[in-house]
């Protein structure tokens, strides 16, 4: 086929021919179809999004004049009165008709939301980051719609990186993957996996002094830029790490890509406590997410999932008729986003935990999904033993899942005012406020009982009657409160 070398790594498509694509603007026609994954992308928009605010008088005809250009350079030998096959028409606008396989971003992303086998995962995304060829779609930062995009693809490229170390620490690359880890977690140090990952690395280098080290960098690096401690789960690796536990040794022989919940749990499988069994609904528009989430689900011991849909409105009907204990919901869908859904399941006696499927993690929608209750996020990027033990989290109603997200979410929204906030503090004695600070910290009742030197069940009860006290019924509400009223702020978490 073709290949397009004009857009850094947003390829076009696969093969051995360069392409003369003509000017930047016909190049940024070609771009934003691309962006636009198969879907029709309408002409008023392509205008509007090629010269926002002041397009030009013969703007139609110029993205017309562009479109007929890139037909002829994407199918050279196409006959003058041939059907184009690549770039179509597609009434009210254009779209571009290719396989996955034929564009590189396309192949780049299925790749990073495919498991398999860590050798297997090693290998695809090897394959898939030797394909980025430096920012994406660099020559139209300018323009709103490849920033998006720029941002998007930025997240998937680092979340490719993470899921290539894991499986290769799975399969005992320990020693070669500490400097890439290394330099990746200093690079983007609010990025909780990339510490686990360098710590973890480090420690089955026979390094465990540096390990503990990087996770004190961690640590500091958190509370500085954000005033918040460590994450549940570096916590635990921490702890595991001071105790040596024997489930963080390397491998005996590469494991099987489902394993790594025991190690995500941090108990060996000996100690592994038998954990109730989890009914789970799954809502996603796209039947190919829904399917993958089947499969994980079905691989899990102790998982059942009782239902799917694929709006909104279904969920509502799907959930009252099976009574699950967690949906798995996107939050973006039509006829009823995830978030009106939500609301109204969250509304119920005896809801389900819900916890949010986002691509972004830094939206308005996802803040307002805590202050409704939600039980917190998960990336729809993550691997399968993340979403397993973020939905185990969220079962337990420890602490907010996901805190690469949510800790954005918090820190970038505090102190916002919004009329339908939870109600305040008033009422409240010391030890109450004390408890709620600890747990807007993240701590799980079992540190919080440490903390205070005070039985984990009496630390369970409070939590309880404080939710009781403000109307809330789910811990990240908890966590939304204590920053919505002030009792505290992302500089002086911890302190």
């Amino acid at each position: 086929m073709l290949t397009f070398r004009a857009l850094g790594p947003f390829q076009a498509l696969h093969g051995e021919t360069s392409l003369d694509l003509g000017g930047q603007r016909q190049m940024a026609v070609l771009a934003r179809l691309l962006v636009a994954g198969g879907r029709a992308v309408p002409v008023a928009m392509l205008i509007d999004e090629l010269w926002p605010g002041e397009p030009p008088a013969q703007a139609l005809s110029t993205i017309q004049g562009y479109v007929s250009r890139l037909r002829r350079a994407l199918e050279p030998g196409r006959a003058p009165r041939e059907e184009a096959e690549v770039l179509v028409s597609a009434p009210p606008g254009y779209a571009l008709r290719a396989s996955p396989g034929q564009v590189d971003t396309w192949s780049f992303e299925s790749a990073v939301k495919t498991s398999g086998e860590p050798a297997e995962v090693w290998d695809r995304l090897e394959a898939a980051l030797a394909l980025w060829r430096g920012p994406a779609l660099a020559e139209f930062s300018d323009l709103p719609w490849a920033m998006s995009e720029a941002g998007r693809l930025e997240e998937l490229r680092l979340i490719a990186v993470e899921r290539r170390a894991d499986a290769g620490l799975l399969l005992g690359h320990s020693g070669a993957l500490v400097a890439d880890l290394e330099a990746h977690a200093s690079a983007h140090p609010l990025r909780e996996e990339a510490w686990r990952l360098l710590a973890l690395a480090l420690y089955r280098n026979g390094r465990q002094g540096d390990a503990l080290g990087a996770l004190r960098r961690a640590r500091m690096m958190l509370r500085d830029e954000l005033g918040l401690d460590l994450g549940a789960t570096l916590q635990r690796l921490e702890s595991d790490m001071l105790a040596q536990a024997v489930h963080l040794h390397p491998p005996a022989e590469p494991v099987r890509a489902a394993e790594p919940v025991a190690a995500a749990a941090r108990v060996t499988p000996a100690e592994k406590p038998a954990l109730p069994g989890l009914r789970v609904v799954v809502v996603d528009d796209q039947a190919l997410v829904r399917t993958g989430l089947r499969v994980v689900l079905d691989s899990e011991p102790g998982f059942e999932l009782v239902g799917e849909a694929e709006n909104g409105e279904q969920a509502i009907t799907v959930v009252r008729e099976t009574s699950p204990d967690l949906v798995l919901m996107d939050i973006q869908m039509p006829r009823l986003d995830g978030l009106t859904a939500a609301r109204r399941i969250l509304a119920d006696v005896a809801p389900p935990k819900v916890v949010m499927m986002t691509t972004f993690g830094t939206d308005d929608n996802l803040y307002a999904a805590l202050r409704a209750g939600v039980s917190g996020f998960v990336l729809k990027t993550s691997a399968p033993e993340q979403l397993i033990t973020a939905m185990r989290a969220a079962q337990a109603g420890d602490a907010l899942i996901d805190p690469a997200v949510t800790t954005r979410l918090i820190a970038a929204f505090a102190g916002r005012t919004d009329p339908s906030a939870p109600p305040g503090l008033a009422g409240l004695g010391d030890a109450e406020l004390d408890l709620m600070k600890l747990v807007a910290r993240g701590l799980t009742n079992r540190q919080i009982a440490a903390t205070l030197a005070v039985p984990e069940r009496s630390v369970s009860q409070s939590v309880v009657k404080l939710l009781d006290h403000l109307g809330l019924f789910d811990r990240a509400q908890l966590v939304v409160t204590a920053y919505e009223s002030g009792l505290v702020n992302p500089g002086d978490v911890g302190r």
